[in-house]
């Protein structure tokens, strides 16, 4: 038989041998067993290799654009879509119409799958984008995804993929305003799944709470790619609860979090040593983890977080060891404030502006390669190759350092991006269209610390002469506009901003003037 490198051969060829074992609990009581899962995979593959799409000019598979609320069955698109050779387009839930439409525009995808309260909208911008199947499925199991499948067959070959095919374009805002669709391969999403398998020592009986949100790398990829390829129970969670997740601690063993989960579970009494004494590995990423945060986890529960460091365009880069292991050069120690080590397989440079590696300890650009690194941005061949330097390095566009021992270090970000709760935003983008409203000027979106979210934009408007928008106005108006997570907090409307002799508007002073708003 042919060897296939599909993604979902390898996650299916880890399932236990009972199948009938619990793959998947609910934090509503459901249960999904391992055959639940090959099963209901198979007839969604089924139905999505019926529909007789055919391919378009970009010669790429098709494209699946997927913005539901986060289910087992979302879970269960998403392996199907895997399994059907096509490629799987996740879309953050908080997008409103015109974030959707220029995805839809710009992805040009043959199916699209919605909630049924936003299918009168999104069906409209999916027919202009010259989609022609746009299904709905729910939170709760109900929609016309579910109701087609049930009338396909239960048994499916999974397509026949190489390592370099596409398994998944991520959309990564640009720091320009465009979103940029980084294009993984199922070599790229394997490799890191193998690697982090056994770098972050899954073992036999482990279990995850799986509390993060499925639209981006992290909980799509990183959290299940983990578990299915080491055949783990999961206890999903549909939407973070401290409390909740706190009372499941003792039935499980490894959790994964972004540093506002670890603050919000903090702050609730529940958790002490005796909740987390069963756990065996708590994971941060997505942000930047504050050392106090660290601090404080190690205190209360004993456990040192392990942080770690990657992007869309790469799944994961670094992370500090999860064990002290001779083959990793007495990576022993999790350092709080630090990203840890590359991993396996993955070369990362720092170098400054001149091209040049930086000494060690010094700030510079950091540059990475490896089987994980994406394949570039879809439809952006210009993009691409300035992304790339001429040895074939990426240019990750953070900012940091490495020591003598080899821990990196990430001090900041070359396109003023802001990580707010684990989500990236960038200023460019709500800068345009503030900028668009009548009334304004000018704007400049600046990130200032947050005891919950890390990080949160605060907007400064200069209004056009004779005109006086309200601040509060201009942030509703934004609220309709785009995801929540990308309004910021507060806008202050001045008479200037604080420019350089260039006529560059200072940022930094903008961010030290504002700084202490919300401490």
């Amino acid at each position: 038989m042919m060897h296939n490198d599909n993604l979902f051969t390898a996650l299916r060829a880890a399932f236990p041998a009972d199948l009938d074992g619990v793959a998947v609990e609910t934090d509503d009581g459901l249960r999904y067993s391992w055959r639940d899962l090959d099963r209901a995979s198979a007839m969604i593959a089924n139905l999505l290799q019926g529909l007789g799409i055919v391919p378009d000019a970009s010669l790429a598979p098709p494209r699946v654009a997927v913005q539901v609320e986060k289910s087992v069955e979302a879970l269960i698109l998403y392996l199907a879509t895997l399994r059907a050779g096509f490629v799987f387009l996740p879309l953050n839930t908080a997008y409103q119409s015109a974030e959707i439409e220029y995805f839809l525009g710009d992805a040009a995808p043959a199916v699209v799958v919605c909630t049924s309260k936003n299918f009168p909208w999104v069906s409209k911008l999916a027919l202009a984008a010259g989609t022609r199947h746009v299904f709905t499925l729910n939170g709760d199991r109900s929609g016309s995804l579910l109701e087609r499948a049930v009338r396909c067959g239960e048994r499916q070959t999974p397509a026949q993929r190489g390592p370099r095919d596409l398994a998944a374009i991520v959309y990564t805002s640009g720091t320009t305003g465009r979103s940029k669709g980084a294009m993984l391969t199922h070599g790229n999403l394997l490799s890191n799944a193998q690697v982090l398998k056994d770098y972050w020592g899954w073992q036999p009986g482990d279990a995850l709470i799986h509390a993060l949100p499925i639209f981006h790398v992290h909980g799509l990829f990183v959290a299940i790619h983990g578990a299915l390829l080491n055949g783990s129970k999961m206890l999903w969670h549909g939407k973070f609860d401290p409390r909740r997740v706190i009372a499941d601690l003792p039935r499980a063993t490894v959790f994964m979090g972004v540093p506002t989960l670890y603050v919000r579970m903090l702050a609730d009494p529940a958790l002490n040593k005796g909740q987390a004494a069963h756990m065996r590995l708590f994971i941060s990423g997505s942000a930047p983890l504050l050392i106090e945060t660290f601090n404080d986890w190690k205190a209360r529960t004993g456990h040192a977080i392990l942080e770690r460091y990657g992007m869309s365009e790469t799944v994961m880069l670094t992370s500090n060891p999860y064990r002290a292991d001779a083959r990793y050069q007495n990576q022993s120690e999790r350092r709080g404030g630090t990203v840890g080590f590359p991993l396996p397989g993955v070369s990362l440079r720092v170098r400054g502006e001149d091209g040049a590696d930086v000494p060690t300890g010094e700030i510079g650009g950091i540059q990475v390669k490896g089987p994980n690194v994406f394949r570039g941005y879809w439809q952006m061949p210009g993009k691409t190759r300035e992304e790339f330097t001429a040895d074939g390095f990426f240019k990750a566009g953070d900012v940091g350092k490495q020591d003598a021992r080899g821990y990196v270090t990430i001090v900041g970000r070359s396109k003023d991006l802001i990580i707010s709760g684990g989500y990236n935003v960038y200023p460019a983008e709500i800068e345009g269209y503030l900028n668009d409203m009548p009334g304004v000027l000018e704007s400049a979106i600046v990130g200032v610390p947050h005891p919950d979210f890390g990080e949160v934009g605060v907007a400064v408007v200069i209004a056009r002469p004779g005109m006086q928008p309200q601040a509060e106005q201009l942030l509703a108006e934004l609220r309709d506009r785009l995801a929540h997570f990308k309004i910021p907090k507060r806008c202050f409307v001045e008479l200037e901003l604080p420019r350089n002799t260039m006529g560059k508007v200072q940022k930094n002073l903008l961010r030290e003037q504002y700084k202490g708003l919300f401490a």
